[in-house]
């Protein structure tokens, strides 16, 4: 069984993961510290950023079409508020999987503990904003 999902927060989703990303990673945010910290050349091209741009494009689109199929099993589960059950079951997930993941494999490559926090709260609210608009708009027929 494939849960009910709403494609357009889906696609909604994907776009907010890359404003966040966009804003996070700015060099008058964040961007100049993660750069540091990360080893990585904030110089170069726009072509330099073309493959990993589509890439996070495509892999927003997957974790946005997950996130949206967990939160619906998880509300045909629970039951109550669609909105609730998309805020938990995404920091849920992010923590379960996302944070524990980033931090087992920073700590085995011996990055800095300041770029797992950043790299592990922007997830956080990427996953939030995700969840926010997914919980926003349930799939018809659902609630």
């Amino acid at each position: 069984m494939i849960p009910e999902i709403n494609y357009w927060t889906v696609l909604l989703a994907t776009l907010s993961s890359m404003v966040v990303g966009t804003v996070w990673y700015a060099p008058r945010v964040l961007g100049t510290r993660w750069a540091k910290l990360a080893g990585v050349s904030m110089e170069g091209t726009g072509r330099d950023a073309v493959v990993p741009i589509i890439t996070t494009v495509v892999v927003s689109f997957l974790t946005a079409w997950v996130l949206a199929g967990a939160i619906t099993i998880a509300w045909h589960f629970y039951g109550g508020s669609y909105l609730v059950s998309a805020l938990v079951t995404s920091i849920l997930l992010w923590a379960g999987l996302t944070a524990a993941r980033l931090i087992t494999h920073d700590a085995f490559e011996g990055r800095p503990s300041g770029l797992t926090v950043m790299n592990i709260a922007h997830e956080l609210v990427t996953i939030v904003v995700m969840a926010i608009i997914i919980g926003m708009w349930p799939p018809a027929g659902t609630v």
